[in-house]
């Protein structure tokens, strides 16, 4: 069964201006072309399609989809997994959002004033340039550090609400297995550790195993780090330091 581009702009909501661009990028080329030399598209081309609808509503580019797709390490199952825990992220992110908003907007029928805290608490108390100096201070002079200041310069204000999202779920991934009680140096921890690293070369600066272990150490290391993994679940920030040793081992 193969459908016209027409009837798949039709299926998935977007234009055949749409279709013929992500084919022209190579991100989506139909898998046939009729006699005349017209788009068709197989069921394969339209779940591909549905994984970068999927991830354009997250918010990434469409260099970004093409990479995570082609990833010849990852399945299919796999960014649906993924997408899952990142849209519930979001999700939960907006009900807290919604109900702020309600709050505030009751409030001001009844003519309450809301405190400082209450009107703040919603966006939480992380503030990203908290350790800005110190950052700059340690590692400023350093490729690695110029790297991820150049990546910084570029992302928007919904870029960094994807990347969090995104580092989110794959903390909660290792923290779930940990509660299960898989071993740090097992296929799956190491695996989620690998992810780890990745995300940090693909959205901050080029980190291979060796440097990656330092991170680990850190993260048992300074009271910071070892403070946000713990609210995450008790006993990550060493299960985390040790899935990643045993991966960095693991890739020699």
């Amino acid at each position: 069964m193969s459908y016209s581009v027409g009837q798949v702009a039709g299926f998935a909501g977007v234009t055949v201006r749409t279709l013929h661009h992500y084919d022209e990028i190579g991100l989506l080329v139909p898998s046939e072309r009729s006699h005349a030399g017209h788009r068709r598209y197989s069921d394969g081309d339209l779940d591909r399609l549905q994984q970068i609808l999927f991830y354009r509503e997250l918010g990434f580019p469409l260099d970004e989809v093409a990479a995570l797709l082609d990833d010849p390490e990852t399945d299919l199952w796999v960014h649906l997994h993924r997408q899952h825990e990142l849209l519930s992220a979001r999700i939960t992110k907006l009900q807290e959002m919604a109900a702020a908003v309600e709050t505030a907007m009751e409030a001001k029928k009844m003519g309450i004033n809301l405190t400082p805290e209450e009107k703040f608490e919603v966006f939480g108390d992380h503030d990203p340039d908290q350790y800005a100096d110190e950052v700059e201070r340690r590692w400023g002079d350093t490729d690695a550090y110029k790297e991820s200041q150049r990546k910084a310069a570029s992302y928007t204000k919904e870029d960094w609400q994807r990347i969090n999202d995104e580092f989110s779920a794959v903390h909660a991934r290792m923290g779930d297995l940990l509660a299960q009680g898989l071993a740090a140096d097992s296929v799956e921890a190491m695996d989620v550790a690998e992810e780890h690293r990745r995300f940090i070369t693909r959205f901050h600066y080029t980190c291979p195993h060796e440097l990656h272990t330092c991170l680990g150490e850190m993260y048992v290391a300074d009271e910071r780090f070892t403070a946000t993994y713990e609210a995450i679940r008790p006993g990550l920030a060493v299960y985390m330091r040790d899935a990643i040793v045993a991966n960095a081992a693991r890739n020699g």
